[in-house]
C-alpha cells in the first residue's frame, strides 16, 4: 500500500494532507524520514513515526480506555465531555464509538473501536458477554440483598426477574456484580430494587479483559485483537 493512503486508512487526515506529511518529513519509518508518499509499504506489524509519535498500524482500531468519571460515552454529549476527547485526533478522524455505554459517573473497563461487526457482536444480547462491576453501596450489605440480585429482582420496565451472573459483598458497602446483559442503569435500578442505593460504580473487566496496571483513569492503549476480550477465563 502506498505510504500516504496507509496515513489516510490510519486518520491522520486527507489524501491530499497526507501527502504532505509524507512530503514535509513528518513521517519515518525506524530511523529513516520517509519523503515519497507513494512509496509501498507493507501494513502488518508496521510501526510509523509520525511527527514523533509511534503509530502502530492496525486495520481496524480497538481500544481499551480507563474511563474517568465526568465524561459521557457518547458522539454529541448533552452536559459532560465526551470521552471521544480523551483519544489522539487520528482514532476520532476513524469515528471509533465505544462498545456500549457507561454512565458520566462510572469508570473502568471501556472499549472502543471502528470496527461495526464487532460492536453489534458484543453488545448483542445472546453473547453474554461477562461484565463486572465494583459497586460502593450508600447502606450495608446484608445476606438477603446478595440472595436477590443473585435470584432475580424486578425493574419498573419489565415484569420478568432479573438475575446477576455472579454477586458477592466484598466489604460492609461494596459489592461485586456480574452482569451478562446490558440495559439501560442496570446495575443501579438493580441494586436499587434489591433495597440499596449505588453510590460509586466501577467497571473492572469486560469479558477476559481487565484494565493493565499502570493504567490510570484517562489513559487508553490498543488491543491486538478481539481475542483478548473473548478468552476463556484462566
Amino acid at each position: 500500500m502506498q505510504l500516504a493512503r496507509l496515513l489516510f486508512t490510519q486518520g491522520f487526515g486527507t489524501r491530499r494532507e497526507c501527502e504532505g506529511l509524507v512530503a514535509s518529513g513528518h513521517v519515518r519509518l525506524g530511523t529513516r524520514t520517509c519523503d515519497d508518499p507513494f512509496e509501498d509499504v507493507a501494513p502488518p506489524g508496521l510501526v510509523l513515526t509520525v511527527r514523533g509519535v509511534d503509530w502502530p498500524v492496525h486495520e481496524k482500531a480497538l481500544i481499551l480506555l480507563h474511563k474517568p468519571a465526568g465524561y459521557e460515552c457518547s458522539q454529541k454529549p448533552r452536559h459532560h465531555p465526551s470521552v471521544l476527547g480523551l483519544l489522539p485526533a487520528p482514532l476520532r478522524t476513524r469515528s471509533v464509538q465505544p462498545v456500549g455505554r457507561l454512565d458520566e459517573d462510572t469508570t473502568g473497563v471501556l472499549l472502543l473501536t471502528d470496527d461495526g461487526a464487532l460492536i453489534h457482536r458484543w453488545t448483542s444480547p445472546k453473547r453474554h458477554l461477562p461484565k463486572v462491576y465494583e459497586v460502593t453501596t450508600k447502606h450495608p450489605v446484608d445476606d438477603a440483598q446478595v440472595a436477590a440480585l443473585r435470584d432475580g429482582v424486578v425493574l419498573d420496565d419489565d415484569p420478568a426477574p432479573v438475575r446477576a451472573a455472579a454477586c458477592e459483598a466484598t466489604g460492609a458497602r461494596t459489592l461485586r456484580l456480574t452482569l451478562t446483559e446490558g440495559r439501560y442503569h442496570q446495575v443501579k435500578r438493580m441494586v436499587a430494587a434489591a433495597g440499596n442505593r449505588v453510590e460509586a460504580l466501577h467497571r473492572s473487566a469486560f469479558g477476559a479483559l481487565v484494565l493493565p496496571a499502570g493504567l490510570a483513569p484517562g489513559q487508553w492503549c490498543w488491543l491486538d485483537s478481539p481475542e483478548a476480550v473473548e478468552a476463556a477465563p484462566g
